[in-house]
């Protein structure tokens, strides 16, 4: 068996074979897939492993040399330091050490998705790509309107009917004018893939169970669901909720040296950001919802101040998903009406008809007795961990004395 590293570029990557301990160049190949493939029907054997660095095309390299190799393993490159502080750096260096770190058993591994599974993480990052341009044409037009002394829009969608009606009637030069109608362009074009976009991923959604189930959650929504469940692929890779805690990048650091105190501090940030950044969110959002989770944040939030809550609540979210997704159980205190609701509107974004006629769980958030008698339901229980956790005294930190 050959052990094959490749350090891979944008337009080509450098290939190393070690046989016996030694390393032999296999030579450069261009990073084109009908160049990959005569490369690995030439050059690599049935029974290879090969070895590459996660780019933003190893997923496709893999594709191409899988069929041909016996294995393919990605690289995480943020822990391979022996290429990363390298006195002499080549690209045949860093591929035989990725070589030479798979041999040894020392390479850490990427867990690689499975088709569906990178379709849906691809999707969930056009949506959000789509939606940081929107942001960014709208805050080109509050630009122009500030420059020009243009009072706060008294709207709540500056680019919806009511906002464009008033942007209208501000003065405004006649470049400016024109300006503001090119970014309102664009925006109703970025809504239209906007909406392609997110019915795709509400098709995606309805057929999923684990996306479904993540939607019980208070705060997520059905783009949150869909990528967390994208970021998280099989849970059963994950032993335990710190590990996923982790992966997600929501663990604090820890610093300790000796037999002093250990240190925590910001979170690490190393793991799946687009998925961190989602749970971020919908923990803002249950923060707002009655239930244990909302009493949560506001003991955090006492103590350490409202952003350190919301990313606690993040870290309290990810924790309850592991153990519903092992336990295959849905949220305990989910309420129907509103859960009801999210599934209608997964629905209605994936292009199914609306039925005015006929009217189905989702209209029970419409009935305030309803609404009301589920808001009891949770806010009793958000009630019963407020008393359970006021018993709580932090304990006084303990300090090993060293004797002089």
């Amino acid at each position: 068996m050959r052990i094959v590293g490749m350090d891979i570029h944008r337009v080509a990557a450098e290939v190393v074979a070690l046989v016996d301990g030694e390393t032999v160049k296999l030579g450069r190949v261009p990073m084109l897939r009908t160049e990959l493939e005569a490369f690995a029907k030439a050059r690599l054997a049935p029974d290879d492993h090969v070895v590459v660095e996660a780019t933003s095309n190893a997923a496709a390299v893999v594709e191409v040399l899988a069929p041909h190799v016996d294995r393919v393993v990605i690289a995480n490159p943020k822990q391979v330091r022996m290429i990363a502080h390298a006195k002499i750096k080549t690209d045949a260096i860093d591929a035989a050490v990725l070589a030479k770190l798979y041999a040894t058993g020392f390479l850490p591994e990427v867990w690689v998705p499975d088709p569906r599974c990178q379709a849906l993480r691809r999707q969930v990052a056009r949506r959000t790509q789509l939606v940081r341009q929107r942001v960014r044409l709208k805050n080109l037009i509050q630009s122009v309107l500030h420059t020009h002394l243009v009072p706060p829009c008294p709207h709540g969608n500056l680019v919806g009917i009511s906002g464009r009606k008033w942007i209208a009637r501000q003065t405004l030069p006649g470049d400016e004018r024109d300006a503001v109608a090119r970014h309102l362009a664009q925006i109703d074009l970025i809504e239209g893939s906007l909406k392609t976009v997110e019915a795709e991923i509400a098709r995606e959604a309805m057929a999923d169970p684990l996306i479904r189930r993540l939607m019980t959650l208070p705060g997520v929504d059905m783009t949150a669901a869909a990528g967390v469940a994208a970021s998280i692929g099989n849970i059963q890779r994950f032993s335990d909720p710190r590990k996923l805690i982790g992966y997600l990048g929501l663990n604090p650091s820890v610093r300790q040296s000796g037999e002093g105190p250990a240190h925590h501090g910001r979170i690490t940030k190393q793991g799946c950001g687009q998925a961190r950044g989602m749970l971020v969110e919908a923990a803002w959002a249950a923060a707002r919802s009655p239930g244990p989770l909302r009493a949560f944040y506001q003991r955090i939030a006492a103590k350490r101040g409202k952003h350190i809550a919301a990313v606690a609540t993040a870290r309290k979210l990810a924790m309850i998903a592991w153990h519903m997704l092992t336990k295959q159980t849905d949220y305990i205190w989910a309420r129907p009406a509103l859960l009801a609701r999210k599934f209608r509107s997964m629905e209605l974004r994936a292009g199914l008809p609306s039925e005015h006629a006929r009217r189905g769980s989702a209209y029970d958030y419409n009935i305030p007795e309803k609404r009301a008698a589920e808001r009891a339901r949770t806010e009793e229980a958000e009630r019963d961990y407020a008393r359970y956790t006021s018993r709580w005294r932090a304990k006084p930190p303990t300090r090993t004395m060293i004797a002089t």
